[in-house]
């Protein structure tokens, strides 16, 4: 599974002008299930995302974890984070997961997050979505289990 991490001062997700999810302060997740990925991909990824200690501790070092802050997760599936482009200027995706298994995957993974003790808010896997979110630091992250 692949994920980008944004850490967010708030973020939210909309599909058709109705806000589906939203958090505060926390991390915004876009997250691919690929070809041949797992559940336990899913939840390794999710632990991982978790205990990644990215968040400022009082004096201001990246010491802490979503965990340890309290903070909450919107996960948004985003099956493009699979896209290849080495082949022209039309990206490929045929190495995401079929969309059903995808969507169990998406779900398994929010599923292990909230096992941790995270507040989760998810999209809707397959929706047209609009997501808004105020990057904190700015500080994004490239991840992969």
């Amino acid at each position: 599974m692949r994920a980008l991490i944004q850490r967010v001062s708030e973020a939210s997700v909309a599909t058709g002008g109705e806000t589906i999810g939203q958090i505060g302060p926390g991390l915004m997740i876009l997250i691919c299930a690929m070809r041949g990925d797992t559940g336990a991909n899913a939840a390794r990824l999710a632990t991982k995302i978790a205990a990644m200690r990215i968040f400022r501790d009082a004096d201001g070092k990246t010491n802490l974890s979503l965990i340890d802050t309290g903070g909450a997760a919107l996960v948004v599936s985003q099956f493009t984070l699979a896209a290849d482009t080495s082949g022209g200027n039309r990206p490929g995706f045929s190495a995401a997961a079929p969309a059903d298994k995808g969507e169990r995957l998406c779900d398994h993974f929010a599923d292990c997050l909230r096992g941790a003790g995270v507040t989760v808010a998810q999209g809707r896997f397959g929706a047209e979505m609009q997501v808004a979110l105020i990057n904190d630091g700015p500080m994004t992250i490239w991840t992969e289990c």
